[in-house]
């Protein structure tokens, strides 16, 4: 990976070394304008009195993730590259799972017994009607 530059207009430059860029940050030449991709100004140096190089962008799209990569188009050296992971997945994990949530809720047996069944009230009118059938007095 390169350490990309800009001149002090902020106009890019050609991507140099990381040795290169530490050596200059020391000497106080350059500064540190963005850390994520690593990006240095110098202080004095103009693109108009700079060689630069044309550059490619090459984007491979995939399912999951899409990759990226900036190569140097004379010789097709790989400067910086990166993955960019979709949101399609996660987005999918998570409505699987909260489904899962639901059905295992719905699907749960619950522990409730029925009340009526035994209340005192029908156990007394479920005896006397059993005793009339046998024919048995009641005193």
């Amino acid at each position: 990976m390169y350490v990309f530059v800009l001149d002090k207009n902020k106009q890019p430059l050609d991507p140099c070394h990381p040795a290169r860029a530490r050596e200059l940050l020391k000497q106080g030449r350059a500064a540190v304008y963005k850390h994520y991709p690593f990006t240095i100004v110098i202080k004095d140096r103009e693109l108009e009195y700079s060689v630069t190089h044309p550059h490619r962008v090459k984007i491979d799209p995939g399912s999951r993730t899409t990759g990226m990569t900036i190569v140097q188009d004379n010789t097709a050296r790989c400067l910086f590259a990166a993955e960019i992971s979709h949101r399609g997945f996660q987005i999918r994990e998570a409505l699987l799972s909260r489904r899962q949530l639901r059905r295992s809720r719905r699907y749960r047996v619950k522990q409730d017994t029925a009340r009526h069944v035994f209340s005192i009230e029908s156990v007394k009118v479920a005896g006397y009607h059993h005793r009339y059938s046998l024919g048995l007095r009641i005193s």
